[in-house]
C-alpha cells in the first residue's frame, strides 16, 4: 500500500485517537467526582479517574517518542504562518499539559493519602508526604490544569472543523484516511 506523506501514519493515527478516548473520558468522570457528592459512587469515579491517569502517563510518553521520531506532515503552505505557529503551540502545550497533569493527580493524591488503585488491579505507592492542606492546592493546580487542557482540547478540535468546514482543506481528513487528495 502506497501512503502518503501528507497523512498521518497508522501508528500516529492510534495514538491520537487512543488519547483522544483517554482524555475525552477524563474530563466528564472529573467533573462528576465533584458533583456526585461523597459515597460509593464517588469512590468508583475517583479509582476509574486515577486508573485513567496512570495508563494516560506512559501513553502519552510513547506518544511523544514516537511523534519526535516520526515527525507529523506539513501543513499545507497556503496556512499563514500565525496559524502554522498557533497549531504548533497548542499541540506542544497539550503535551507538556498532559504530562505534567497526571504527576499534579499523583502528587495531591499522595499528599491526601487515598489510595490510587490502578484498574482494581494493583496500588501505587504515594510518592509525597502526607498533607492535607498541601493535597488541597495540588488539587486547585489540578482543576486549574484540567480548565486549560479543555480550553486548548476546544482550540484543536476547532481548528480542525474549521479547516473541514470552512477552508474545505484535508487537514482533518490527514488524521482519518490514508488516501491522496
Amino acid at each position: 500500500m502506497v501512503t502518503d506523506e501528507r497523512v498521518y501514519s497508522p501508528t500516529a493515527r492510534v495514538w491520537h485517537w487512543f488519547t483522544a478516548l483517554l482524555v475525552l473520558t477524563m474530563i466528564p468522570i472529573g467533573i462528576a467526582i465533584v458533583n456526585v457528592g461523597p459515597g460509593a459512587l464517588q469512590n468508583t469515579l475517583f479509582h476509574l479517574h486515577r486508573s485513567i491517569g496512570v495508563l494516560l502517563m506512559p501513553v502519552i510518553l510513547l506518544r511523544l517518542a514516537y511523534r519526535l521520531r516520526h515527525p507529523p506532515p506539513p501543513l499545507p503552505a497556503d496556512i499563514p504562518a500565525i496559524q502554522q505557529l498557533a497549531a504548533s503551540s497548542v499541540h506542544v502545550a497539550l503535551y507538556v499539559l498532559l504530562i505534567v497533569q497526571p504527576i499534579v493527580g499523583w502528587i495531591g493524591t499522595s499528599a491526601f493519602r487515598a489510595p490510587i488503585l490502578v484498574f482494581w488491579l494493583f496500588e501505587l505507592p504515594p510518592i509525597w508526604p502526607e498533607d492535607r492542606a498541601f493535597s488541597n492546592q495540588v488539587f486547585q493546580l489540578h482543576r486549574a490544569i484540567a480548565f486549560l487542557i479543555v480550553l486548548l482540547l476546544a482550540a484543536h478540535i476547532g481548528a480542525a472543523l474549521f479547516h473541514h468546514f470552512v477552508r474545505r482543506d484535508r487537514v482533518l481528513l490527514r488524521m482519518w484516511s490514508l488516501k491522496r487528495s
